[in-house]
C-alpha cells in the first residue's frame, strides 16, 4: 500500500477562517501538469504579488521577523537576496544556484535540501512590512501609508506579545507542506544576522474557497467557510476591495494591499458539546448544506434580517458592516494548551485596501455581538503592507526603498 505525500502531510498542520465574512482572490495561471496540484508553478513576476490574489493552495507557513540591524543598504541586500531566492523557489529550484550539493565539501550548502527533487507545488511567497519598520531606523518614517495605522484593541482581546506585531512578513503557501517549509526556512537562513524569526504559524486547510473552480471549505467548527468570498474572476471586486489605488497613499504601495492576520484559538471542546441547533444559530447557516438559515442552497442571497441578531453570517456580512475582504486563511493545530485540550483554531488572514475602513468596523462588528466570541480567543494579531509585485531584475520594496 502507498501513500501520497499530500495524504502523509494532511495529518499535520496548522491555520483558518470563521463562516461567512466576505472576500475576494484573483486568478493565476499555473503552468506544468495544470490538473496536477505537485507540478503547477505560479508566476512570480508581475503588477501584484503572488499568494494575494492566487488560488489558495492547501498548505501554508507564516513568518514574521524583527530587523535586528540598524544599516538600510544590509536591509535592501536582504530583500534584493530574498527575491532571487523567491524567483528561484517558486519555481521549483533550489534558494541559490550552487544549492544543497553544489558547493565545496568543507563548507555549509547553500540551500538547506529537504525540497530536493520535488515539484513547485503551487509555491508562492509574499512580503509585508509592518509598522514597526518604519519606526526612524531606516528613514522611512515619511513613506509610512496612513493606512498602516496600529490596529486597536478590540473587546475580548487576550493578545500575546510573543504571537503579534513584526518588522517583515513572509506568507509561503503551497499545496505541498515541505515546500513552504523550506522556502521560509532558507528565507530565515538568508536572513541570519540580519533578521531573526519574531513568530511563525503553519496553516492547513484553506478556509475560503478564491476562485469558481473551488469547493467552499470548512473550518474547525465544521461548518464551510468563505462562501461569500469574491472570487478570482471577479477583477472589479478585487480592484474595490483588495488592491491600493493612486491618491490612497504613497505611491510606492499602489498595486499592494494591506495583509491583517489573527491567531485565533477556537474552544472546540466546548463548541463540540453544543447543540447542532445551536451552533446554526451562532453561525446563521445549516452546518450540513451551508445554506443561509431558511434557506435550502449554500449560494442563496442571504437575507441578513431573518438571521439572529447575534449570528456570525449577519454580523460579518457586508451589508452590516459595509466591508468586504480577501479571505485566505487556514485551520491550525499546535499541540496541547497544558490542560488537556488541544491548542487549534484559525489562522485568520486577509487582504484589504484599507483596514481603517474594512477590517476594523467589520472586527468591531463581531467583537461586541458575535455570540460565537464566546468560543474564541483572539491571541495574536498583525498588520502588513505588501507592495506592489515586481518585474524581472526588481526586488520586493524597490520603490519603498528608492
Amino acid at each position: 500500500m502507498t501513500f501520497s505525500r499530500r495524504k502523509l502531510f494532511g495529518l499535520t498542520g496548522a491555520g483558518v477562517a470563521i463562516a461567512g465574512a466576505g472576500g475576494a482572490v484573483g486568478a493565476t495561471a499555473f503552468g506544468g501538469h495544470e490538473h496536477d496540484p505537485a507540478a503547477q508553478r505560479v508566476p512570480f513576476h508581475g503588477p501584484n504579488q503572488a499568494g494575494i490574489t492566487t488560488p489558495a493552495q492547501d498548505r501554508m507557513h507564516f513568518v514574521a521577523f524583527d530587523v535586528t540591524t540598524s544599516d538600510r543598504a544590509e536591509l535592501v541586500r536582504l530583500l534584493q537576496d530574498w527575491t532571487r531566492a523567491a524567483e528561484r523557489m517558486t519555481a521549483g529550484q533550489e534558494a541559490v544556484e550552487r544549492g544543497a550539493t553544489g558547493g565545496g565539501e568543507q563548507e555549509p550548502p547553500g540551500d538547506t535540501g529537504e525540497a530536493l527533487g520535488l515539484p513547485p507545488s503551487a509555491l508562492t511567497l509574499t512580503v509585508g512590512f509592518g509598522p514597526s519598520l518604519f519606526d526612524g531606523r531606516f528613514g522611512l518614517a515619511g513613506q509610512r501609508p496612513p493606512a498602516l495605522a496600529e490596529l486597536p484593541h478590540f473587546p475580548q482581546d487576550n493578545l500575546d506579545p510573543a504571537r503579534s506585531g513584526g518588522d517583515l512578513c513572509v506568507q509561503a503557501c503551497a499545496n505541498d507542506p515541505q515546500v513552504a517549509v523550506h522556502a521560509i526556512r532558507n528565507l530565515a537562513r538568508i536572513g541570519f544576522g540580519t533578521v531573526s524569526v519574531r513568530w511563525s504559524q503553519l496553516g492547513f486547510g484553506r478556509t475560503s474557497s478564491t476562485s469558481r473552480e473551488q469547493t467552499t471549505p470548512r473550518n474547525l467548527f465544521g461548518f464551510k467557510d468563505g462562501t461569500n468570498n469574491i472570487k478570482s474572476e471577479d477583477t472589479a471586486a478585487l480592484d474595490e476591495h483588495v488592491w491600493v489605488r493612486p491618491g490612497d497613499g504613497p505611491e510606492w504601495m499602489v498595486g499592494g494591499s494591506y495583509l491583517v492576520a489573527r491567531r485565533i484559538r477556537m474552544h472546540i471542546e466546548t463548541w463540540d458539546r453544543t447543540s447542532l441547533s445551536e451552533q446554526e444559530q451562532i453561525v446563521g447557516r445549516a452546518k450540513g448544506s451551508g445554506a443561509p438559515l431558511g434557506g435550502t442552497d449554500e449560494f442563496a442571497p442571504v437575507n441578513v434580517h431573518a438571521l439572529p441578531a447575534d449570528s456570525h453570517v449577519r454580523l460579518a456580512s457586508a451589508e452590516n458592516t459595509g466591508a468586504r475582504l480577501l479571505r485566505r486563511g487556514y485551520n491550525f493545530t499546535d499541540g496541547s494548551d497544558g490542560l488537556g485540550r488541544l491548542d487549534a483554531g484559525l489562522f485568520f488572514v486577509c487582504f484589504n485596501r484599507d483596514p481603517r475602513r474594512q477590517f476594523v468596523p467589520m472586527q468591531r462588528a463581531l467583537a461586541r455581538d458575535d455570540t460565537m466570541m464566546e468560543y474564541l480567543e483572539h491571541n495574536g494579531s498583525a498588520l502588513f503592507a505588501c507592495p506592489p509585485g515586481v518585474r524581472p531584475g526588481e526586488h520586493w520594496g524597490q520603490e519603498l526603498f528608492g
